[in-house]
Protein backbone atom coordinates (compact mmCIF):
# COMPACT_ATOMS: atom_id res chain seq x y z
CA UNK A 1 0.00 0.00 0.00
CA UNK A 2 1.57 3.50 -1.02
CA UNK A 3 2.15 5.38 2.38
CA UNK A 4 0.08 8.08 2.99
CA UNK A 5 0.75 11.30 3.40
CA UNK A 6 -0.24 13.88 6.28
CA UNK A 7 0.04 17.62 6.75
CA UNK A 8 -0.54 19.24 10.18
CA UNK A 9 -0.43 23.26 11.37
CA UNK A 10 1.43 23.98 14.44
CA UNK A 11 3.67 20.99 14.43
CA UNK A 12 6.16 21.88 15.93
CA UNK A 13 5.19 21.77 19.56
CA UNK A 14 2.50 21.04 21.95
CA UNK A 15 -0.17 19.15 20.64
CA UNK A 16 0.97 19.51 16.97
CA UNK A 17 4.09 17.72 17.58
CA UNK A 18 2.69 14.97 20.00
CA UNK A 19 0.34 13.82 16.65
CA UNK A 20 3.01 14.46 14.40
CA UNK A 21 5.15 11.92 16.14
CA UNK A 22 2.48 9.42 16.15
CA UNK A 23 2.00 9.50 12.87
CA UNK A 24 5.47 9.13 12.44
CA UNK A 25 5.95 6.27 14.38
CA UNK A 26 3.28 4.34 12.74
CA UNK A 27 4.88 5.11 9.31
CA UNK A 28 2.91 7.99 7.59
CA UNK A 29 5.04 10.92 5.60
CA UNK A 30 4.79 14.15 7.04
CA UNK A 31 4.33 17.66 6.31
CA UNK A 32 5.68 20.00 9.40
CA UNK A 33 4.47 23.44 9.64
CA UNK A 34 5.53 25.92 12.67
CA UNK A 35 7.36 29.49 12.86
CA UNK A 36 10.11 27.64 15.31
CA UNK A 37 13.00 28.45 13.90
CA UNK A 38 14.31 24.93 14.41
CA UNK A 39 11.56 23.38 12.67
CA UNK A 40 13.06 21.85 9.57
CA UNK A 41 15.75 20.57 11.73
CA UNK A 42 13.01 19.04 14.50
CA UNK A 43 11.13 17.65 10.41
CA UNK A 44 14.44 16.10 9.16
CA UNK A 45 15.52 14.45 12.68
CA UNK A 46 11.73 13.19 13.06
CA UNK A 47 12.20 11.56 9.63
CA UNK A 48 15.23 10.08 10.41
CA UNK A 49 14.47 8.83 13.07
CA UNK A 50 11.04 7.28 11.91
CA UNK A 51 12.24 6.52 8.25
CA UNK A 52 10.16 8.71 6.29
CA UNK A 53 9.95 11.43 4.22
CA UNK A 54 9.13 14.66 5.63
CA UNK A 55 8.39 18.28 4.55
CA UNK A 56 8.47 21.77 6.64
CA UNK A 57 6.72 25.07 5.97
CA UNK A 58 7.16 28.02 8.21
CA UNK A 59 3.84 29.45 6.09
CA UNK A 60 2.29 32.50 7.58
CA UNK A 61 -1.67 30.84 8.63
CA UNK A 62 -2.66 34.71 8.28
CA UNK A 63 -2.02 35.07 4.79
CA UNK A 64 -4.23 32.16 2.23
CA UNK A 65 -1.34 32.78 -0.67
CA UNK A 66 1.38 31.20 1.71
CA UNK A 67 -1.28 28.14 2.70
CA UNK A 68 -1.96 27.43 -1.24
CA UNK A 69 2.13 27.46 -1.49
CA UNK A 70 2.73 24.92 1.77
CA UNK A 71 0.31 22.67 0.25
CA UNK A 72 1.63 22.83 -2.89
CA UNK A 73 4.97 22.96 -2.37
CA UNK A 74 4.03 19.34 -0.01
CA UNK A 75 2.68 18.04 -2.87
CA UNK A 76 5.43 18.93 -4.93
CA UNK A 77 7.59 16.98 -2.40
CA UNK A 78 5.52 14.19 -0.84
CA UNK A 79 2.38 13.73 -3.52
CA UNK A 80 -0.78 14.39 -2.57
CA UNK A 81 -2.24 15.14 0.69
CA UNK A 82 -4.05 12.07 1.59
CA UNK A 83 -4.69 13.33 6.13
CA UNK A 84 -4.95 16.88 6.72
CA UNK A 85 -5.11 17.85 10.38
CA UNK A 86 -5.81 21.61 11.12
CA UNK A 87 -4.10 22.17 14.92
CA UNK A 88 -2.47 25.37 14.73
CA UNK A 89 -4.12 27.94 17.04
CA UNK A 90 -3.15 31.10 18.84
CA UNK A 91 -5.08 33.19 22.43
CA UNK A 92 -5.78 36.00 24.14
CA UNK A 93 -7.94 36.93 26.93
CA UNK A 94 -9.32 39.96 27.49
CA UNK A 95 -13.24 41.02 28.85
CA UNK A 96 -15.07 42.11 25.81
CA UNK A 97 -15.20 45.87 25.94
CA UNK A 98 -11.27 46.13 26.18
CA UNK A 99 -11.18 43.26 23.26
CA UNK A 100 -8.55 44.58 20.16
CA UNK A 101 -10.15 44.10 17.03
CA UNK A 102 -6.58 42.98 15.91
CA UNK A 103 -6.33 40.18 18.36
CA UNK A 104 -9.98 39.19 17.32
CA UNK A 105 -9.27 39.14 13.56
CA UNK A 106 -5.93 37.34 13.96
CA UNK A 107 -7.67 35.03 16.18
CA UNK A 108 -10.78 34.07 13.57
CA UNK A 109 -7.94 34.23 10.45
CA UNK A 110 -5.71 31.80 12.29
CA UNK A 111 -8.42 29.44 14.21
CA UNK A 112 -11.41 29.47 11.78
CA UNK A 113 -10.13 30.54 8.30
CA UNK A 114 -6.54 28.73 7.67
CA UNK A 115 -8.68 25.85 8.42
CA UNK A 116 -10.76 26.35 5.46
CA UNK A 117 -8.16 27.58 3.61
CA UNK A 118 -6.01 24.31 3.85
CA UNK A 119 -9.16 22.37 3.67
CA UNK A 120 -9.99 24.03 0.26
CA UNK A 121 -6.53 23.48 -0.80
CA UNK A 122 -6.07 19.47 -0.52
CA UNK A 123 -9.68 19.01 -1.23
CA UNK A 124 -10.03 18.58 -5.13
CA UNK A 125 -6.77 15.95 -4.45
CA UNK A 126 -8.80 13.86 -2.15
CA UNK A 127 -11.56 14.25 -4.05
CA UNK A 128 -10.30 12.85 -7.19
CA UNK A 129 -8.39 9.76 -4.96
CA UNK A 130 -12.26 9.21 -3.81
CA UNK A 131 -10.73 9.02 -0.48
CA UNK A 132 -9.26 11.78 2.59
CA UNK A 133 -9.25 12.18 6.47
CA UNK A 134 -9.63 15.95 7.67
CA UNK A 135 -9.27 15.88 11.21
CA UNK A 136 -9.73 20.09 13.22
CA UNK A 137 -8.76 20.76 16.52
CA UNK A 138 -11.23 22.45 17.83
CA UNK A 139 -11.55 22.91 22.03
CA UNK A 140 -14.01 22.62 24.60
CA UNK A 141 -14.71 25.88 24.11
CA UNK A 142 -15.93 24.89 20.44
CA UNK A 143 -19.15 23.45 22.72
CA UNK A 144 -19.39 25.78 25.66
CA UNK A 145 -18.10 29.06 26.51
CA UNK A 146 -16.02 30.74 29.20
CA UNK A 147 -15.63 35.01 29.91
CA UNK A 148 -13.21 36.79 28.06
CA UNK A 149 -11.98 34.41 25.29
CA UNK A 150 -14.98 35.69 23.07
CA UNK A 151 -12.66 35.10 19.82
CA UNK A 152 -11.05 31.97 20.96
CA UNK A 153 -14.90 30.86 21.66
CA UNK A 154 -15.80 31.99 18.34
CA UNK A 155 -13.30 30.70 16.20
CA UNK A 156 -13.61 26.88 17.81
CA UNK A 157 -17.69 27.15 17.48
CA UNK A 158 -16.98 27.99 14.09
CA UNK A 159 -14.40 25.16 13.54
CA UNK A 160 -17.70 22.83 14.76
CA UNK A 161 -19.84 24.21 12.41
CA UNK A 162 -16.96 24.36 9.66
CA UNK A 163 -16.44 20.81 10.53
CA UNK A 164 -20.14 19.63 9.97
CA UNK A 165 -20.38 21.35 6.60
CA UNK A 166 -17.34 19.46 5.31
CA UNK A 167 -18.51 16.57 6.49
CA UNK A 168 -21.25 16.43 4.29
CA UNK A 169 -20.03 17.34 1.08
CA UNK A 170 -17.37 15.01 1.55
CA UNK A 171 -19.91 12.10 2.29
CA UNK A 172 -19.71 10.56 -1.73
CA UNK A 173 -16.38 10.83 -1.89
CA UNK A 174 -14.70 9.18 1.00
CA UNK A 175 -13.83 12.43 2.68
CA UNK A 176 -13.97 12.38 6.54
CA UNK A 177 -14.22 15.36 8.23
CA UNK A 178 -13.93 15.38 12.09
CA UNK A 179 -13.33 17.59 15.23
CA UNK A 180 -11.28 16.72 18.15
CA UNK A 181 -11.84 18.81 21.30
CA UNK A 182 -9.48 18.80 24.04
CA UNK A 183 -10.06 19.97 27.35
CA UNK A 184 -6.94 21.75 28.94
CA UNK A 185 -3.61 20.49 27.77
CA UNK A 186 -0.71 22.04 29.06
CA UNK A 187 0.69 23.35 26.05
CA UNK A 188 2.83 26.54 25.68
CA UNK A 189 -0.38 28.53 25.29
CA UNK A 190 -2.02 27.38 28.23
CA UNK A 191 1.36 27.82 29.98
CA UNK A 192 1.66 31.47 29.37
CA UNK A 193 -2.36 31.88 30.09
CA UNK A 194 -1.32 30.25 33.92
CA UNK A 195 1.79 32.77 34.34
CA UNK A 196 -0.47 35.82 33.19
CA UNK A 197 -3.52 34.62 35.32
CA UNK A 198 -1.20 33.72 38.37
CA UNK A 199 0.24 37.61 37.88
CA UNK A 200 -2.84 39.05 37.26
CA UNK A 201 -4.75 37.87 40.50
CA UNK A 202 -1.67 37.69 42.65
CA UNK A 203 -1.50 34.01 43.19
CA UNK A 204 0.82 31.04 42.54
CA UNK A 205 0.64 29.13 39.50
CA UNK A 206 -0.57 26.20 41.76
CA UNK A 207 -3.50 28.10 42.96
CA UNK A 208 -4.64 29.05 39.16
CA UNK A 209 -4.57 25.31 37.88
CA UNK A 210 -6.15 24.27 40.57
CA UNK A 211 -8.57 27.24 41.15
CA UNK A 212 -9.21 28.24 37.51
CA UNK A 213 -7.78 25.57 34.87
CA UNK A 214 -8.61 22.49 36.13
CA UNK A 215 -11.88 23.86 38.01
CA UNK A 216 -13.97 22.89 34.74
CA UNK A 217 -12.47 19.51 34.58
CA UNK A 218 -14.24 16.66 36.38
CA UNK A 219 -11.04 14.61 36.47
CA UNK A 220 -8.56 17.15 38.12
CA UNK A 221 -5.81 16.31 35.50
CA UNK A 222 -4.40 17.93 32.29
CA UNK A 223 -5.62 16.27 28.87
CA UNK A 224 -2.76 14.73 27.89
CA UNK A 225 -1.04 15.60 23.95
CA UNK A 226 -0.37 12.00 23.37
CA UNK A 227 -4.27 11.32 24.16
CA UNK A 228 -4.86 13.92 21.81
CA UNK A 229 -2.47 11.81 19.06
CA UNK A 230 -4.02 8.26 19.99
CA UNK A 231 -7.42 9.84 19.00
CA UNK A 232 -6.45 11.62 15.42
CA UNK A 233 -4.55 8.47 14.63
CA UNK A 234 -7.59 6.56 15.54
CA UNK A 235 -9.74 9.07 12.73
CA UNK A 236 -7.42 8.67 9.86
CA UNK A 237 -7.67 4.48 10.27
CA UNK A 238 -9.69 2.98 7.81
CA UNK A 239 -11.41 1.68 11.08
CA UNK A 240 -13.27 5.25 11.43
CA UNK A 241 -14.33 5.04 8.03
CA UNK A 242 -18.11 5.80 9.18
CA UNK A 243 -17.16 8.50 11.71
CA UNK A 244 -17.58 11.58 10.47
CA UNK A 245 -19.02 15.32 10.97
CA UNK A 246 -18.37 14.36 14.99
CA UNK A 247 -17.03 16.86 17.43
CA UNK A 248 -15.36 14.62 19.95
CA UNK A 249 -14.86 15.95 23.64
CA UNK A 250 -11.44 14.40 25.37
CA UNK A 251 -11.80 17.38 28.52
CA UNK A 252 -11.68 15.27 31.49
CA UNK A 253 -15.59 15.35 31.48
CA UNK A 254 -15.83 19.34 31.52
CA UNK A 255 -18.49 19.15 28.77
CA UNK A 256 -20.79 16.29 30.57
CA UNK A 257 -21.66 18.98 33.29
Amino acid sequence: MKVKNVLITGSTSGIGLAIATAFAKSGYNLVFHGLEKDGAELAAEIGKQNRINTFFSSANLLDSDEISAMVNEATAHLGDIDILVNNAGIQYVSPVEDFPLNKWNDIIAVNLTAAFCTSQAVWKGMKAKKWGRIINISSAHGLVASENKSAYVASKHGVVGLTKALALEGSGYGITVNAICPGFVKTPLVEKQIKDLAQQQDITESEVIQNNILQKHAVKNFVSPEEIAALALFLASESASMITGTSMPVDGGWTAQ
